[in-house]
């Protein structure tokens, strides 16, 4: 039977290893995000839940406990204020298998701002494919903030406005967050449907001015793998080129639906 196999040896004495283990928890806990080996970060994201533990406490022999492991004594009161409110309806913290270790839920979260764009688009496909776009160049996208509010609370088993898996990350990411961050999450989302209506528009005037001066149109076209939003095909079968292999069996009704604005036909009514 094995007994006090607690961490990792990492080749180095107790007293190296529990210091370096130290550094990268207080390295998380200043910048909310570092890089690190995989056993690494595997073990410091245990030390590093059991020292939100200590803030979600709040008393004074946690507060010592928390001064005394980090090396920065300077955060301990974020940890007792801005992580202990952050993750106090929240158990545990991230036990992803990767080496780049993230306190979940931080403002630098990538899958926030995903989700945000990912909704954006959905609601821009759907308005255009119903007013077109000349009325929606005109009038935007104004309930983007009443949308969210109500998927957010859609069961899983209640049809709404946004695709199903759209619909679970919105309410993943949004489940431990206050109402500030609805609606900041709405301000993306709405950003990023001024970002694709922005995008035709101003190719199309490109294009008109390159006609004018009859110059060439190679800076304009789209480099390997890139895609426009709204492209019927995938970035990785953009890559493959040539080589890539067309479906041609698959049926229309099991591909997502995009929003389109790469036909010239839809657009030229702008």
């Amino acid at each position: 039977m094995k007994h006090g196999i607690a961490f990792r040896k990492f080749s180095r004495t107790s007293s190296h290893r529990m210091l370096m283990l130290r550094n990268l928890v207080t390295s998380l806990i200043q910048h909310e995000q570092i890089k690190t080996t995989l056993p690494k970060a595997q073990d410091a994201a245990r030390l590093a839940e059991k020292l939100i533990t200590l803030g979600k406490k709040g008393d004074l022999p946690a507060c010592r406990r928390a001064a005394g492991f980090l090396l920065n004594q300077s955060l301990v009161p974020k940890v007792f204020t801005d992580l202990a409110a952050r993750y106090a309806a929240r158990p545990g913290g991230d036990n992803a298998p990767h080496a780049v270790l993230e306190l979940v839920d931080n403002p630098r979260d990538l899958r926030f701002a995903m989700t945000a764009r990912a909704v954006g688009w959905e609601l821009l496909g759907r308005k255009v494919g119903q007013d077109g776009p000349r009325a929606v160049v005109a009038s935007g996208i104004p309930e983007v903030g009443e949308v969210v509010a109500r998927e957010k609370e859609v069961g899983p088993d209640e049809r709404g406005q946004l695709r199903p898996i759209t619909r679970t990350n919105l309410q993943k990411v949004l489940k431990f967050r206050g109402s500030e961050a609805m609606e900041e999450f709405s301000t993306l989302a709405e950003d990023h449907v001024d970002t694709l209506l922005a995008q035709p528009l101003a190719m199309k005037e490109i294009v008109a001015a390159k006609q004018e001066k009859r110059a060439t149109f190679e800076s304009l076209r789209l480099k390997a793998g890139q895609t426009v939003p709204g492209g019927v095909r995938s970035t990785l079968h953009l890559a493959q080129g040539s080589l890539g292999k067309e479906h041609t069996g698959r049926s229309r009704w099991f591909g997502r639906q995009k929003l389109g604005v790469d036909k010239t036909s839809v657009w030229n009514q702008i």
